[in-house]
């Protein structure tokens, strides 16, 4: 249970950094929001993305590399289910919420939001 909660914490952590990450440039460096803008500031995010990932992801290799080692039966197992949720996660984050926030989200600039 702690690590589908950490995986969720993760998740959800990813996804908030690139959302306000697509405010940023709109709000404050005075982009137009629109594809460009949602493909810029998704490259800016990869390696924050990658890193918060492949961190959890190295700590959790030892647990999946030998899952069936004495007192690792469901530690294991479980590593590597994480894992998977670490990598399907990244690559919704990366790739979907982008297309997502292209259709549905909209920011504006501090002077069209001001009057």
């Amino acid at each position: 249970l702690v690590g589908f909660i950490t995986l969720l914490g993760l998740s959800i952590r990813n996804a908030i950094m690139l959302m306000t990450h697509y405010e940023h440039l709109v709000v404050e460096e005075g982009f137009e929001w629109n594809l460009a803008t949602v493909i810029q500031g998704a490259r800016e995010r990869v390696v924050p993305v990658v890193m918060t990932t492949a961190v959890t992801g190295l700590a959790l290799l030892p647990l999946a590399l030998s899952p069936t080692s004495a007192g690792r039966e469901i530690e294991g197992p479980m590593a590597i289910v994480i894992l998977g949720g670490l990598i399907s996660s990244t690559l919704v984050t990366l790739l979907l919420l982008p297309a997502a926030a292209n259709r549905f989200a909209g920011f504006k600039m501090k002077s069209e939001s001001l009057g």
